[in-house]
């Protein structure tokens, strides 16, 4: 298991289509019902095989690069040092080099994907060979979003979001995202809901949430209007509560036509269905020009999720 080499794994953003919010578990989790789709914003890291005992380091650039924490926290870290713990290797040697295109606490998954990347890429750095379920369990154990990160395409995720059902879904899918300024805690969005729901200012939740019928059916039927028409996120009024500036966002998507627009999970990121590319390029003029966003992409889905685009033997 002599480590060599230089491996690059790309690993992209996850949208939520739909997030139905139950109640919270004894684990003090929330119970969900979410479909997952991954679209064309990706994490690029790097992974250089080092001495033995010269443990895990890692670089960052891209945006809000210096809003990603490079010390033990970080999950990529987390993940090198959880993936070598189980292979019995007595330190996890890697230098780690991180480009990010994925938004830091944007709702997107930026970290999730950084761990699936580093799972990925460990495994074929330290000639792990480990199989898909083993990696899907390591995943689980660093976050609710990690086995997505590794999964991509669209799915439908079930118990705290690790537990994933591949959807057979026909078509691709333009989007445009707008990034907002600054960041949104994924636990402060989730208590806010709760706080919400206690003072009866959100619709309260169901035990077993459960995917709308007519959101599978426009994904079996590759209808982008229908789709559009259904995406929906139980954590929308508490992001807006918190984040009160979405919801302009929100509106100028809805003034130029988008198909369907909503929170992208925990937010503050906003994204919008798009007819074809010639409204999403409408959108994000219009999304641009307001100042409704920090930043404006567009993007295609569903992609892949982690995988291997370079290997460079030692």
């Amino acid at each position: 298991m002599a480590a060599t080499g230089t491996v690059i794994v790309r690993a992209p953003a996850k949208i939520n289509l739909e997030l139905r919010v139950g109640p919270v578990r004894e684990d003090g989790f929330h119970e969900l019902a979410t479909v997952f789709h991954a679209v064309a914003l990706f994490d690029d890291l790097t992974a250089r095989a080092t001495e033995p005992g010269s443990g895990v380091s890692i670089t960052v650039d891209g945006i809000q690069a210096d809003e990603v924490p490079t010390d033990d926290s970080n999950l990529a870290v987390k993940a090198a040092k959880l993936l070598a713990a189980h292979i019995g290797l007595e330190s996890a040697d890697v230098a780690f080099s991180l480009r990010k295109g994925i938004p830091v606490a944007g709702g997107m998954a930026g970290g999730s994907a950084d761990a699936a990347a580093a799972l990925v890429a460990c495994d074929a750095l330290w000639h792990a060979g480990l199989d898909r379920e083993q990696l899907f369990d390591l995943a689980a154990q660093l976050g609710s979003d990690v086995p997505f990160s590794l999964l991509g395409g669209t799915a439908i995720g079930s118990g705290r979001g690790e537990l994933l059902t591949p959807v057979l879904a026909r078509g691709e899918y333009t989007w445009v995202i707008a990034l907002a300024e600054g960041g949104l805690s994924t636990p402060g969005v989730y208590g806010k809901i709760d706080r919400m729901r206690e003072a009866g200012e959100a619709p309260q939740p169901t035990p077993r949430p459960e995917i709308d019928d007519a959101l599978m059916a426009a994904l079996r039927a590759g209808d982008a209007a229908a789709l559009g028409s259904r995406l929906h996120n139980e954590l929308e009024p508490a992001a807006l509560a918190m984040a009160p500036q979405l919801d302009r966002a929100l509106e100028i998507g809805r003034k130029v036509g988008a198909l369907g627009g909503i929170v992208s999970g925990s937010g503050p990121t906003t994204v919008f269905l798009a007819r074809d590319s010639s409204q999403a390029l409408d959108l994000a003029v219009a999304l641009t020009a307001s100042g409704a966003a920090a930043d404006v992409r567009r993007a295609h889905g569903p992609v892949p999720g982690a995988r291997l685009v370079e290997s460079v033997r030692g």
